[in-house]
């Protein structure tokens, strides 16, 4: 399985010729749905879907979310199926099981939305924009680094937490270069830490999975 980093909370995996994507919201910018098979949306925030993107791409495309994005996607030309936590089900070829509720707490103003995290083949954890802890082994994690409802030091301790063999930075959109110069260096740290790939990948880098 490929993994390629897109901008923001966007990630694409491919496998036997299959496509699918995560999070393609408005941060991200070039052409993630182009030849997708399925989409998951974590949760409804606009960083994390892109209403046009949808409305844009074929009505073939398989889209799996939460309650809270599939009111907001009563227009898109594509059939939405709902999934919540503990939920298993197959999209295009890839094992997905549903882990989490809800949105970490962000503003005490604002209220705190539905967020579910995918768990793929077994292999890749995406827990959106939370810091769900699934209690299953997690070889690969897609660990959020940055967004006004997460502190660095929150993210570490998740780290040390999941134990992951491998982590790859995502929700990394509102950084400029001396933002991503500190992350990378925690994730430097954290790798040495704990003898595991913990890193960042550039926008458009990809890795493959085994």
């Amino acid at each position: 399985m490929e993994l390629t980093k897109h901008e923001h909370a966007c990630v694409r995996l491919e496998k036997n010729g299959k496509v699918l994507v995560i999070d393609p919201g408005t941060f991200s910018k070039g052409p993630v749905l182009e030849g997708a098979d399925a989409v998951l949306f974590t949760h409804e925030h606009w960083d994390h879907v892109d209403v046009d993107k949808l409305k844009a791409a074929p009505p073939t495309l398989e889209i799996y979310t939460c309650e809270g994005v599939a009111a907001d996607l009563t227009d898109v030309p594509q059939k939405v199926q709902v999934v919540r936590h503990g939920d298993a089900f197959e999209a295009a070829g890839f094992r997905v099981r549903a882990f989490g509720e809800w949105h970490a707490k962000n503003h005490p103003d604002v209220p705190v939305v539905q967020n579910v995290g995918f768990l793929v083949d077994d292999e890749i954890f995406y827990p959106g924009d939370a810091l769900t802890v699934p209690g299953v082994d997690v070889p690969t994690l897609l660990v959020p680094t940055g967004g006004p409802w997460l502190k660095l030091g929150d993210m570490i301790e998740y780290l040390r937490e999941i134990r992951p063999r491998r982590a790859f930075s995502t929700h990394d959109g509102l950084y400029n270069d001396i933002g991503f110069g500190l992350v990378d260096n925690w994730l430097k740290m954290e790798s040495e830490h704990q003898s595991a790939d913990i890193r960042r990948l550039k926008v458009g880098e990809s890795v493959t999975l085994s």
